[in-house]
């Protein structure tokens, strides 16, 4: 899964500057020539500039009084401490103890006291980490789709019509969808016809791969990365869109933490208004994170908020802007309003803003939540989804037929309730997960 946030400008990176040339002092800081008197001529006197001289500080005492002054101790010459010899016996050299290669205490936030094979082995157990918890998230779903797809084919030698009509009921209780499940039974159906799916085995990777397709088509749509956007368009405006309950606050907790994590500067705007509780909520979370928080009176206006922040994030050079916004039902046409004005004021102040607009989605709700996906998509422009609670639910299924119905890429899954459950999508390790892979 690699790193969380992969928009980096080339400033944020360190470097030591051991290979670069050396720079030559401009010609502008040599010494000027002194002009010679012609002859005849009187001498000029030089002008001394006169520097002041500097005054004398004097030294801010802070904490208790002044240190004691140490008092030396007469420590006895290693000469007086060797003992005797006996005689006729040779003194032998005292044993060097072994330098060690890296001081104990050289630590580095950077990793630069590290190795490079330490490095990859340290990326490498991270994304092994990530990719077990990923699994684990989807073993209610596994255990509904791969566990019931062994119980059809259990005792059965040849791909018939009723193993078909049995696999179209499993994959339907997963929350595939009807639509999406009739295309991958027909692509089936063309297989075994033609003799390009002859045993259980050959049926299970076929319908691995035309998950894994429509995942990955998706990705051409809507907002698939955030490197589409270019580094020098700062901040990177993220407005985060959903009805109340589906976890937006504790995403937009997550999504700031991951990215300050990875040395970005992250501001939160708090522009639900609309709710009493929102803004504490996000309080909470922004104390939690250590992100700062732009927020204002109940009742104000969304688009005054967002255009506070917006002028807030430029003025500290904040690299992303995360928008909070009002837990708008379907239904309600004044918050769509609303919505559609805030993303006209941060067009204005920012370029391409907003960059992304995030839809957050209960995996829980299943097919409910697809019917969300479609009225947001209608007013509010959105362009990813954010899949939660994945590891509650045996519906998991829904991720992919948002993917195929509305084109929408899944960007990130929560796994959990920790702060650092939070993870970029990956469609091939979510299909391998679903099949015990």
């Amino acid at each position: 899964m690699g790193l969380f946030w992969r928009r980096k400008t080339g400033d944020q990176f360190v470097t030591l500057g051991l290979n670069e040339p050396d720079i030559k002092k401009p010609a502008d800081h040599a010494q000027p020539a002194v002009e010679t008197p012609a002859a005849g001529s009187k001498p000029i006197e030089s002008r001394k500039e006169v520097v002041p001289e500097p005054l004398e500080s004097q030294p801010v005492i802070t904490g208790g009084g002044p240190s004691p002054i140490p008092v030396e101790r007469k420590v006895p010459s290693p000469k007086s401490l060797e003992e005797p010899l006996a005689p006729g016996a040779e003194r032998r050299a005292p044993a060097q103890k072994p330098v060690p290669s890296r001081s104990p205490f050289a630590t580095s936030v950077l990793g630069l006291n590290l190795s490079i094979e330490e490095l990859q082995a340290q990326e490498a157990a991270l994304e092994q980490e990530f990719s077990a918890r990923f699994r684990r998230a989807v073993a209610a779903t596994r255990e509904s789709l791969s566990d019931k797809l062994d119980t059809v084919f259990a005792g059965r030698k040849q791909i018939d019509d009723e193993l078909l009509d049995q696999l179209e009921e499993v994959l339907i209780a997963a929350d595939i969808g009807v639509p999406t499940t009739l295309e991958i039974l027909e692509t089936v159906r063309r297989g075994v016809a033609r003799k390009q799916i002859n045993d259980l085995d050959a049926l299970k990777q076929a319908i691995k791969n035309e998950l894994l397709d429509i995942l990955q088509a998706s990705e051409r749509q809507g907002v698939a990365s955030e490197t589409s956007v270019p580094v020098d368009v700062i901040p990177y405006v993220m407005m985060i869109v959903g009805v109340n309950g589906v976890g937006k606050t504790t995403t937009i907790g997550k999504l700031a933490q991951r990215i300050k994590a990875e040395g970005n500067d992250v501001l939160i705007c708090a522009a639900d208004t609309f709710r009493a509780a929102a803004s504490d909520q996000l309080a909470i979370w922004a104390e939690r994170t250590g992100v700062p928080l732009i927020q204002q009176k109940q009742g104000t206006d969304p688009a005054a908020v967002l255009f506070d922040s917006l002028k807030a994030a430029r003025a500290r050079g904040s690299d992303v802007l995360i928008v909070d916004t009002a837990g708008r039902l379907h239904t309600k046409s004044n918050l769509m309003a609303e919505l559609d004005k805030m993303k006209r004021v941060a067009a204005r102040e920012v370029e391409g803003a907003p960059h992304e607009t995030l839809l957050v989605v209960d995996a829980v709700t299943g097919q409910n939540g697809l019917e969300q996906a479609r009225q947001f998509l209608k007013v509010a422009g959105v362009t990813g989804i954010v899949l939660t609670k994945l590891d509650g639910t045996a519906k998991g299924g829904i991720a992919v037929a948002i993917a195929k119905e509305l084109g929408l890429p899944i960007r990130y899954a929560g796994i959990g309730e920790k702060v650092d459950d939070l993870v970029v999508f990956d469609a091939k390790q979510y299909v391998e997960g679903l099949f015990g892979n």
